[in-house]
């Protein structure tokens, strides 16, 4: 194992969406046994840093602003130098790339950190771009789970830990608000209470709507409360609205669509029974707040991507073609592999994990969605 000496500040890169900076989070707890001492700092798109807010493990959120890239030529060029201007000026002793992406590499080499550790690009990316690196971490064979791939970069180098958690930290003014939403609706904390985030910035990794709202219409039947939730993007919106509307109106529906900061998102999960969801970032903030999580995958792989814990069920089908490598397929609204998960396999999910005594309300049968 190589002998890391003198590290006093460490900055970790990870310039990905949502959902891939929280699942980093182990990296945190890794180096922060591992360094006790260190400042550690984290290098975050805009937009994403809520995920690791608060979190004890770091000292430092760096944003990068990605619309730098609307900029002319030469207003780009000049904001990305003074940008590493500014992190050469923090003198980190090591950086951490998880991110594997060209721009992540030269953040690292102008560091100027003694240390530089990262995967193998492989020779992906610009030319030269091993040389960005000082210690670079072997591919699996095959992808491990992301958790456990972000932690593979730096345990090979032998900073690890046995707690590989991905911890979620919920201010108070968060918990208020759900509190006030359940109240404002007369829920009990007798009541069985769901999450369901059915979108994904990704459309193609969604479930088909009249799925969705029938799981929501079983939900209420069985009277459980529902709380939406989506992004406040367009094209999300209309989705989830869509779905409500098939769902139709009920005292214990709740419409929180488009209106959460990813803090409320994550306290409405943890004041829920059970999230219901496919392939996103509250996926993966629900697990983490550890709320029991029913996944719907499609064409993305669950292996790689599926919500880290053990008390979660993932539905999936097995097709020749998934996890596509392309995750998606062109032109088609609603994937096969997707449209295969039926009503009745989610709704006697639902009925074990929140231990309801019949899948179904009297008088009542899901169809089977085909």
């Amino acid at each position: 194992m190589p002998k890391f000496d003198g590290v006093n500040k460490i900055l970790v890169i990870k310039l990905r969406h949502i959902g891939d900076v929280l699942l980093s989070v182990p990296v945190f707890r890794a180096l922060r046994e591992t360094f006790p001492g260190a400042r550690i700092s984290a290098l975050v798109n805009a937009g994403t840093e809520d995920v690791l807010a608060g979190n004890p493990l770091i000292d430092e959120i760096i944003i990068f602003d990605r619309r730098v890239k609307d900029r002319s030529a030469l207003g780009k060029f000049r904001r990305e130098i003074s940008f590493l201007m500014e992190i050469r000026s923090k003198h980190f002793d090591m950086a951490v790339d998880l991110t594997s992406g060209d721009r992540a590499a030269l953040i690292a080499l102008s560091s100027g950190a003694r240390y530089r550790i990262a995967y193998d690009p492989e020779g992906g990316g610009f030319p030269g771009k091993r040389f960005a690196y000082t210690h670079m971490a072997a591919r699996d064979a095959e992808p491990p789970h992301m958790v456990t791939q972000n932690l593979s970069t730096v345990s090979q180098f032998g900073i690890a830990t046995d707690n590989t958690d991905v911890d979620f930290f919920i201010p108070d003014e968060a918990g208020r608000f759900v509190a006030d939403i359940l109240k404002a609706h007369s829920i009990r904390k007798a009541d069985r209470l769901v999450h369901i985030h059915p979108t994904s910035r990704w459309l193609f990794k969604c479930w088909k709507d009249e799925y969705m709202a029938g799981v929501i219409k079983w939900l209420l039947a069985k009277k459980a409360a529902v709380i939406v939730t989506s992004s406040p993007s367009g094209r999300e919106m209309e989705r989830a609205k869509n779905i409500l509307a098939l769902a139709g109106k009920d005292a214990k529906l709740i419409d929180l669509c488009g209106v959460t900061t990813i803090k409320q998102l994550a306290a409405i999960s943890a004041a829920s029974d059970l999230f219901i969801g496919v392939d996103s970032a509250p996926m993966h903030i629900a697990a983490a707040v550890g709320t029991p999580v029913i996944a719907l995958f499609g064409p993305t792989g669950e292996m790689q991507w599926g919500p880290w814990g053990k008390q979660h069920l993932i539905f999936t089908k097995r097709m020749h073609c998934r996890p596509c490598p392309e995750s998606r397929c062109s032109g088609i609204e609603v994937r096969k592999c997707l449209e295969e998960i039926t009503m009745d396999e989610v709704i006697a999910a639902a009925s074990k994990m929140l231990k309801f005594r019949s899948a179904y309300p009297s008088g009542s049968r899901s169809g089977h969605g085909k």
